[in-house]
């Protein structure tokens, strides 16, 4: 039974009350993803196969002909960027990413240009978009607004596969896949990620990259995952819950400098106040959740600092000089592990594997 049809068994509120874990089957064919909406969707063997082929593709664009190679995969295929949210990490990882497999992009990135000014729903607007192309790329400050559009489009006569880019304060699947990639290969000589400790510090209430990372790292064994932020910022019981049912050992706290010396990686995150009301902005005091480089004495030889970005004072620039700060390959992992991404949903990951056997196996 095909995608489409186990969607329209439901309503959209049927669907939606759904537990996460439960919907997996809604969004993957096989296994493979057919649309990334949630991180919950992606398995352990999914990630590893996601992670290796990402490598054997930056392997192959190292050569002009391996890029012409790359190129020729989806030349036949049209991708849209529809961004009604600020971005630009995310936005050029995807356009590159798309481009490197030969695709033809189109984008809207202000919704005071499209249809939306003249009254039309958001769900019309994507839906008359999914009409001129093969994948929709989406990035929204509405919470769940990919997933309602991959049901609502399941019914019609041309569903397309949909990439959450980020929704609301709830979920970042790619960012979570890129992130899972930089610790694949930052610990790669060190027995990977199983086992070790992962902090996350800063807006973890609102950091939607946490809340997708934190649910990936549920498939890695022995990881202990330390939350820390002062009580207004603090994960959300329903992440603690999703890792208490996993079996994953966590801890919550607000002693930054005590457990730095703990952690293998430090996630560090900015104070998401384009959420507050513009009264309450610059009122929290964050200096205590702040690397300087007074704090590289306290980090493992081989731990790691990351960072989804954009920063603001929670990392020094003095700090990036340090080759433990790894949040600059993250941009470059993000984009490798999205082509990886867009090329598996489309069945090319197997031209991929046959083309690096013959070239560079």
């Amino acid at each position: 039974m095909s995608t489409a049809k186990r969607f329209m068994d439901m309503t959209w509120d049927e669907f939606q009350a759904l537990d996460p874990a439960a919907k997996m089957p809604y969004f993957n064919r096989g296994e493979r993803p057919y649309h990334a909406l949630i991180a919950q969707q992606f398995n352990r063997p999914m990630l590893d196969r996601l992670c290796a082929l990402a490598t054997n593709i930056r392997r192959i664009a190292k050569t002009r002909d391996g890029m012409d190679f790359l190129a020729s995969l989806l030349a036949h295929k049209r991708a849209m960027l529809y961004f009604t949210q600020p971005s630009s990490r995310t936005f050029l990882s995807f356009y590159a990413a798309c481009q490197i497999l030969g695709m033809k992009v189109s984008e809207v990135r202000d919704a005071t240009t499209s249809s939306e000014m003249k009254g039309e729903s958001h769900e019309d607007s994507v839906r008359t978009f999914s009409s001129y192309v093969d994948l929709l790329i989406m990035r929204t400050p509405i919470q769940g607004f990919a997933e309602k559009m991959a049901w609502l489009l399941s019914s019609t006569e041309r569903p397309v596969p949909i990439l959450n880019a980020g929704s609301g304060k709830d979920q970042h699947p790619t960012q979570a896949l890129l992130d899972i990639y930089t610790l694949q290969r930052s610990f790669e000589r060190i027995g990977g990620i199983e086992g070790k400790k992962i902090m996350f510090v800063g807006d973890l209430a609102r950091g939607r990259t946490v809340r997708s990372l934190a649910c990936l790292l549920t498939h890695y064994p022995r990881v202990k995952l330390y939350f820390v932020a002062p009580d207004s910022l603090q994960i959300g019981r329903d992440i603690l819950d999703l890792l208490t049912a996993a079996g994953v050992e966590f801890e919550v706290s607000s002693k930054f400098e005590k457990l730095m010396p703990e952690a293998d990686a430090i996630y560090m995150t900015r104070i998401q106040d384009e959420w507050d009301n513009p009264a309450d902005k610059g009122k929290l005091d964050i200096s205590n959740y702040s690397i300087t480089a007074r704090h590289l004495s306290l980090l493992k030889p081989t731990g790691v600092i990351m960072h989804p970005l954009p920063r603001r004072q929670e990392i020094a620039v003095e700090v990036d000089h340090d080759p433990r700060a790894v949040y600059w390959r993250q941009v470059r992992n993000g984009m490798w592990i999205r082509v990886a991404l867009i090329a598996m949903i489309f069945g090319r990951d197997r031209d991929v594997a046959r083309h690096f056997e013959d070239n560079l196996g």
